[in-house]
């Protein structure tokens, strides 16, 4: 991507807070389309929190997120809500509703944005349970199902509407090595097949390298961010943070 081309997302300057106890300070850092931007950090730095503030559930305590040149925080209401047509989202743990079956789950967005009939619904909804290798699953319930394939589901659920950009928070947490592995390929074909920018929140290494193509570090102790580039090309800095070679190399140099 040229240096010259506005920035899909932009986060300038961004302090986030709850009350007066900040979270994270002084964050300053660019998203290019078709990224699969990782962002990195131990437990309570405050990754899940930045998702929070980028998909419009927590405004920033100061500074501004831009989606190319619009500041998003400064839409009205209205407009903030339209945009946030634009996201997919895939929360931790999947969040899907375990009294609805995998259909129901992913009709949600369908129904509540579109104006389809309920042929239309049934059939992109079965499409996009294809996309994420469950066709055939649509009556069945989250229980029912493996946890690998209740993460797929989620996906399946934060594509319902094509979104230009994916939030995804810790899709690979409590997956076995196999399912993983599924998974980042699935994150790698979404990006590729549909042009998508993809926003991943994630500690699990074997992720991290085989899908990022850039990346930042948040620091729970100095409460900034300490590291920014592509996780590979971070382990070849000289000036390289301690905590972050040892975050990307699990202690082992």
């Amino acid at each position: 991507m040229e240096n010259n081309k506005t920035p899909h997302i932009r986060i300038q300057d961004l302090t986030m807070a709850y009350g007066d106890f900040v979270i994270q300070k002084d964050l300053t850092f660019d998203i290019q389309k078709g990224d699969i931007f990782v962002i990195m950090g131990d437990s309570g730095c405050g990754k899940s929190t930045l998702l929070k503030h980028m998909i419009g559930l927590k405004r920033p305590k100061k500074g501004k997120i831009f989606y190319d040149d619009v500041s998003f925080w400064d839409l009205n209401p209205e407009d903030r809500q339209k945009y946030m047509k634009r996201f997919g989202v895939m929360y931790q743990r999947g969040a899907l509703w375990s009294s609805m079956t995998l259909a129901e789950n992913v009709a949600v967005p369908i129904e509540q944005y579109l104006d389809l009939n309920q042929a239309q619904i049934r059939e992109l909804v079965s499409f996009k349970l294809s996309l994420v290798g469950l066709k055939g699953y649509e009556n069945f319930y989250p229980s029912e199902i493996s946890g690998g394939m209740r993460k797929r589901a989620a996906i399946a659920r934060a594509m319902a509407l094509d979104p230009e950009i994916l939030f995804f928070d810790e899709p690979s947490a409590g997956l076995d090595p196999i399912s993983s592995k599924r998974m980042d390929e699935l994150i790698l074909e979404l990006r590729n097949s549909f042009d998508a920018t993809i926003v991943l929140v994630t500690h699990e290494l074997p992720s991290i390298f085989s899908v990022a193509t850039n990346s930042v570090f948040l620091d729970a102790e100095s409460r900034t961010m300490i590291a920014y580039g592509h996780p590979k090309e971070l382990l070849h800095q000289k000036d390289l943070h301690p905590k972050v070679k040892t975050f990307l190399t699990r202690g082992e140099g």
